[in-house]
Formats: structure tokens, C-alpha cells, sequence
């Protein structure tokens, strides 16, 4: 079972993938954990994505598409897994359909968690990252115990430079214009599926348990 999820930044998405993963035995292979490792351990590629992350802007393809087709090709994917956060752009949908058709797979299913720009923006000012671990959490729907410090780790919370209202927006604007397109792409190879996500959490995922199955 071969998922990609789709959605604007802040649409829930990657809650999404981590409780299919989890009920589905698959992994969840989120390029932002990715680049968040590799930022924290100062590499190369960590501090070329965090220039293009602070900014709201999408980092470019030839950063991301080899570490995906190379993770996807790994054992723990033998039975499938969820793709959260790529492809982000036609270019890049069109390069996994074809490092995936070489050894003759295919993506089953693109879920889009549909959520308007004005809930989106909401949503994003209140969340609140872990300097020290990344966990994230949010000031209304998900604080933590004790106001600014992380449940995890006892680390401090920050709202993250792309979280700021005004990169939402330009991160809006960025989706509309290069990621949107994808559901067209994804419906013409009818393995498009879309979920509201506006409703709470544990509906979206059973509407989407729906169309997997159990």
C-alpha cells in the first residue's frame, strides 16, 4: 500500500500519515523529519534546506528526489508506506512515477486533506516547535503540560520562522501555484482521494480508513 499525501501546509497531513502508518504497519517518510535532522546535525544539505524553509519557499528537487527514491527502496518499505511532504511539484511526482515504474511499482493511492487558506493560517501562528527534540505542539489544540516547555524533553518552544503569518501566506501562495496542481495529476491517474479536513482528527482518519480498508 503505496499512499502519498497531499494538502496545503497546516492541513493535517502529517498527523494524517503518522496514524496510517501506524494502524497499516507501513513507514512514514516525511522529507521535513528529513530535513530537520540534517539541519539540527548542521550538514550541508541541512543548511541549504533550512535557507529555503525559513523563507517558506519549496526546496528544490534535485535536494530531495534521490533521498526519497533511495528511502523508498529500503526493507522496511516491502509492504508499502507513506509519503508526507513529496512530491511537491509535477516535475517531481513525474520523476518517483518513474524510478517507481524501473522496478515495477506504482503509487496506489494521493489522499488530499482539503482545508481553506484562512483555517490553515489560524492553525500554523499557534504552533509551537522543541529547539531541542522538534516535537511540535499547538497553544489551543495541543499544549503542552507546562506553557513553553516541551513534554518530551523539558526543551524550550519557539513558533518556527515558517509557522510566522506572513511566510504562511507566501507558503500559501507557493502551494496554490506548484503543489495544487498535483490533485489534477493525481485524478487523472484515479488514485486520487479527498478527505475534509476541517472535521476533527479522528474523523478525517476514519474517512480515510474508508477508502483503505481495514
Amino acid at each position: 500500500m503505496k499512499i502519498i499525501m497531499l494538502g496545503a501546509p497546516g492541513a493535517g497531513k502529517g498527523t494524517q500519515a503518522k496514524k496510517i502508518a501506524a494502524k497499516y504497519d507501513i513507514p512514514h517518510i516525511s522529507t521535513g523529519d528529513i530535513f530537520r535532522a540534517n539541519i539540527k546535525s548542521g550538514t550541508d544539505l541541512g543548511k541549504k534546506a533550512k535557507t529555503f524553509m525559513d523563507q517558506g519557499l519549496l526546496v528544490p528537487d534535485e535536494l530531495v528526489v534521490d533521498l526519497v527514491v533511495d528511502r523508498v527502496g529500503q526493507d522496511d518499505c516491502s509492504k508499502g508506506y507513506v509519503l508526507d511532504g513529496f512530491p511537491r511539484t509535477i516535475p517531481q511526482a513525474e520523476a518517483l512515477d518513474a524510478a517507481l515504474a524501473k522496478v515495477d511499482q506504482k503509487m496506489d493511492y494521493a489522499i488530499n486533506v482539503e482545508v481553506p487558506d484562512e483555517n490553515i493560517i489560524q492553525r500554523m501562528s499557534g504552533r509551537r516547535a522543541c529547539v531541542d527534540c522538534g516535537a511540535t505542539y499547538h497553544i489551543v489544540y495541543a499544549p503542552t503540560k507546562k506553557e513553553g516547555i516541551c513534554d518530551n524533553c523539558g526543551g524550550s518552544l519557539i513558533l518556527r520562522d515558517d509557522d510566522k503569518p506572513e511566510t504562511v501566506q507566501k507558503r500559501l501562495g507557493v502551494y496554490h501555484e506548484q503543489t495544487q496542481p498535483l490533485i489534477e495529476y493525481y485524478t487523472d491517474k484515479n488514485i486520487l482521494v479527498e478527505v475534509d479536513g476541517t472535521i476533527d482528527i479522528n474523523d478525517v482518519f476514519t474517512e480515510i480508513v474508508k477508502v483503505l480498508g481495514e
